[in-house]
């Protein structure tokens, strides 16, 4: 127990450290992740328009 109690202050000194590491990671993913869906959706898109672009009015 008593290695604990010496043990504690340095636990608790780096919770909130280890805590805001976790939310940055979280955050971080999830942006990471909406530009790589953002970016399928764009290219997506620009597919699409490009085809109807070559063959405006459905001519051709």
């Amino acid at each position: 127990m008593d290695a604990m109690e010496a043990a504690m202050p340095y636990i608790l000194a780096l919770a909130p450290t280890i805590g805001i590491a976790t939310l940055f990671y979280f955050i971080m993913k999830t942006i990471l992740e909406g530009d790589r869906r953002e970016r399928m959706a764009q290219a997506k898109w620009e597919a699409e328009h490009e085809h109807t672009d070559a063959n405006p009015q459905g001519q051709g």
